[in-house]
């Protein structure tokens, strides 16, 4: 797959309306290239893909395809508790271009060892793109078991696994896995570096919405063997990384985002605009980090 650096979890943007606001989303995609993002992930969980519509899922996949040209790689969110659902969009998805796809446990069926298997086995026998795992646990009652995890890194279309799940003891189970055939991703912006000390390839990253030259120049240090360069500058941020998860993400990122200026507009419900008290919290935190805001 020859993925790694850092991945923005893109926002999408809405106008006040509530529809998705193209124009933004296309400005968006230009200033993190120019930024140095190494690649894009839309219709994740931070891209609110679970209260949109099949449609507007797909004119975003498309039009970030179509804006991107080639020059990054394109993850596309392809992901449901559906196994049949989630093979429609991933096929639909990997015929539109994209180079790789998020795909998610089953949430709330949850699903045996061989159900989640099966769940993530049957998308990558039918699409020609690489699928990689999404496990994050605290969003979906769920965990790939580490069992499940290996027979999946042995299919020759998985290409590895975004570890969500803050516990570093499975990420280590995890990374007996790991190969030129199977990546790690972290999925947790204040551990980046501990798991790319296991073997992780990079990050996808709430964090790298606002910042996304700071996260990349993070990765990469960490990736050119500038490990202790790498910390610093996780340490030095870690304050603000805490600050986007006061509230349930995209929650807090979309906040921060609008008070940069990048003017993302607001949430679908059951989202909604975080509390003063965390808004004044996270204004401050961002001026202390260095970041002008509005």
């Amino acid at each position: 797959m020859k993925l790694q650096g850092s991945i923005v979890a893109l926002v999408t943007p809405f106008y006040p309306d509530g529809t998705v606001n193209f124009d933004r989303l296309g400005q968006l995609l230009d200033w993190h290239v120019a930024q140095g993002t190494d690649g894009i992930l839309v219709l994740g969980t931070t891209g609110e893909s679970s209260t949109m519509s099949h449609e507007e899922d797909d004119a975003v996949c498309r039009y970030t395809i179509e804006r991107i040209a080639g020059r990054i790689p394109v993850i596309a969110g392809s992901g449901s508790n559906s196994t049949e659902t989630q093979l429609e969009k991933s096929v639909k998805y990997a015929k539109m271009g994209a180079d790789a796809l998020l795909c998610i446990t089953p949430y709330y069926i949850k699903a045996n060892a061989e159900g989640m298997y099966r769940h993530f086995a049957d998308v990558a026998d039918a699409v020609d793109v690489p699928v990689i795992l999404y496990n994050v646990p605290g969003r979906t009652g769920c965990s790939i078991p580490v069992e499940t995890v290996g027979r999946l890194a042995q299919h020759p279309n998985i290409g590895g696994i975004k570890e969500a799940s803050g516990d570093i003891a499975y990420a280590t189970q995890t990374a007996r896995f790991l190969s030129d055939e199977f990546q790690m991703f972290c999925g947790n912006d204040d551990i980046t570096v501990p798991l790319m000390s296991l073997g992780g390839s990079g990050v996808i990253s709430v964090w790298a919405n606002i910042m996304p030259a700071a996260c990349h120049q993070m990765v990469a240090d960490y990736l050119a063997g500038r490990c202790q360069q790498a910390l610093e500058t996780q340490l030095r941020y870690l304050d603000l990384i805490h600050a986007l998860f006061m509230e349930v993400n995209p929650i807090p990122v979309k906040e921060a985002m609008n008070l940069m200026g990048l003017d993302v507009g607001g949430y679908r419900l059951p989202l909604c605009a975080m509390s003063e008290d965390h808004r004044a919290k996270l204004a401050a935190i961002m001026k202390q980090a260095g970041l002008d805001i509005q």
